[in-house]
């Protein structure tokens, strides 16, 4: 017995499966990345040096499984070869490793730090912004009373109550980039709580939690992603700066500033590696975490691309006046 496929079935399965292109453009994460790549290649390159970065600080153990503190007194200073390929520094310690560990440290500091100064600035910006009247201004003043004082100047007084170490320059620098960057989602909470969905949410009797948690957040989360990436390479610039003055991460750790400062300088002309290496991959660490910021703001940022979230764009192409819309009634 034979069976005849019908015209119909052909079309019902056609339609029910979609072309590869159409479904592999359905899928946001590699929609996102073919924007990436062909609209901000720059930005791909970026993105490539963060996971090589975040790899390596992953896999630094394997990559580099004798330690960064490994000393051999009889190599030292070393000069790049076969057998040390970044050299040795004044201890006969391999540089390459001190490197690898280094983006280890790198890393869970930069995102560390990161993270928390995202929390604080969203909790900051998002109160502020919602509530406006008194708060906002009480807490606004706080802010602008704290970025009255030189960056430098906070690191170098809470260093000193605190004293140096991992855990506390995360601290520090958590704190400082977090009350600073309130500002930014504020601003973006501002313009959000305006739009219709929030009015209707209230005038619906939602609890005040669930529009910050539900409606507030979701919308402004382009500028606080936007803003985790470039406070990225701020934390790790930070970092490096407090160890170079001595006042970071102490020693032995392999703080790229603290190589530079300890080792670089004593032994610039005498073997200028040990300045030369740390110092071209903090620059190569930070050049990547820029560009790749720069990309995601430009993709996600409404207000420079015009793109953002689905329902922000929608609640604003909504909230327009009909003044603005196209002939035909229909917004675009």
């Amino acid at each position: 017995m034979t069976t005849e496929t019908t015209p119909a079935a052909v079309t019902t399965r056609a339609t029910t499966t979609p072309p590869l292109r159409e479904r592999l453009g359905d899928n946001k994460v590699l929609g996102f990345i073919g924007r990436l790549i062909k609209q901000r290649p720059m930005g791909a390159f970026g993105a490539a040096i963060c996971i090589l970065l975040l790899l390596t600080g992953i896999f630094a153990n394997v990559i580099a499984p004798e330690g960064y503190n490994h000393i051999n007194p009889i190599d030292r200073l070393k000069p790049p070869s076969a057998e040390y390929w970044l050299g040795t520094d004044q201890l006969g310690r391999d540089l390459f490793a001190r490197i690898v560990h280094g983006a280890q440290l790198s890393v869970i500091v930069a995102f560390a730090a990161t993270t928390l100064s995202i929390v604080i600035s969203a909790v900051i910006g998002i109160t502020s912004g919602y509530f406006g009247g008194r708060f906002d201004m009480a807490s606004q003043r706080v802010v602008d009373g704290w970025m009255c004082f030189p960056d430098l100047i906070i690191l170098i007084v809470a260093v000193s109550v605190l004293g140096p170490g991992t855990w506390q320059v995360i601290l520090i620098l958590g704190l400082l980039f977090g009350i600073s960057g309130s500002r930014i989602v504020r601003s973006s909470v501002l313009s959000v709580k305006q739009n219709i969905y929030i009015h209707a949410a209230q005038s619906m009797g939602a609890s005040t939690l669930r529009i910050l948690v539900m409606h507030i957040l979701p919308n402004v989360m382009a500028p606080i992603i936007v803003l985790f990436t470039t406070r990225l390479a701020a934390v790790i610039l930070a970092e490096s700066g407090l160890s170079f003055l001595g006042l970071g991460i102490p020693p032995p750790a392999p703080s790229w500033g603290g190589m530079l400062s300890l080792d670089g300088r004593s032994y610039m002309f005498q073997a200028p590696w040990l300045a030369i290496v740390p110092g071209v991959a903090l620059t190569i660490a930070v050049f990547g975490i820029n560009m790749f910021g720069d990309a995601l703001r430009d993709i996600l940022d409404p207000r420079m691309k015009g793109a953002g979230s689905g329902r922000y764009v929608a609640a604003v192409r909504r909230d327009r006046p009909s003044s603005m819309r196209p002939a035909g009634g229909k917004a675009q």
